[in-house]
């Protein structure tokens, strides 16, 4: 097998290994302990990578399938909100705003089916990038959740920290981010369509 052709190419290959990470986080975050936390955060953060990797490797070898096409942002969302929705339950995030996200995105996948079955292509804008990599940042943070000392194990407290805080913060970020990328994607929907 040619890692650099075919529907099975390196590219498509690690984001089925994202889809593949969707259950084993699913799985570890259905215990609140520490141990389940960071194995989920380690999960998750090397999905996020592959999220990465997946698409420099397509567009440098010039691989881009419509098999890589739809998986690739279906593995972003199913980690994503396996991940928020496993939250809610250990009080973590909020289900208000969970909801919300999911929301907004069914609504952007709604109306990219409507637009795609037109034949036309709303381009999505780099708000939704920037969502994304706040989102990649947030959740293994609530994954993590406790305090954890970050310097060489020592317990010394000026290096501690709060990984609720942390991904929270950066949960908010993501939060205004959605909404307004939202926003931005029903705008030049209805623009298109009022032609």
């Amino acid at each position: 097998m040619n890692l650099r052709t075919g529907r099975l190419n390196l590219p498509n290959i690690l984001t089925l290994v994202r889809v593949a990470a969707v259950p084993v986080v699913l799985v570890l975050l259905l215990s609140d302990s520490r141990s389940s936390g960071v194995w989920a955060a380690a999960i998750f953060g090397i999905a996020a990578v592959t999220d990465f990797i997946d698409g420099w490797l397509a567009r440098k070898w010039g691989v881009v399938t419509v098999l890589g096409k739809f998986l690739d942002p279906l593995a972003d969302k199913l980690i994503v909100m396996v991940a928020l929705i496993m939250l809610i339950p250990l009080d973590r995030v909020p289900a208000w705003a969970v909801f919300i996200i999911l929301a907004r995105e069914m609504v952007v996948t709604g109306l990219r089916s409507i637009a795609s079955s037109e034949g036309i292509v709303i381009d999505a804008s780099d708000l939704g990038k920037y969502k994304t990599i706040y989102q990649m940042v947030a959740i293994p943070g609530l994954m993590l959740h406790y305090d954890f000392n970050w310097f060489f194990g020592l317990e010394w407290g000026i290096f501690q920290v709060n990984m609720h805080n942390f991904g929270i913060f950066f949960f908010y970020i993501a939060f205004a981010l959605t909404l307004y990328s939202g926003y931005d994607y029903l705008r030049k929907f209805f623009r298109v369509f009022a032609c």
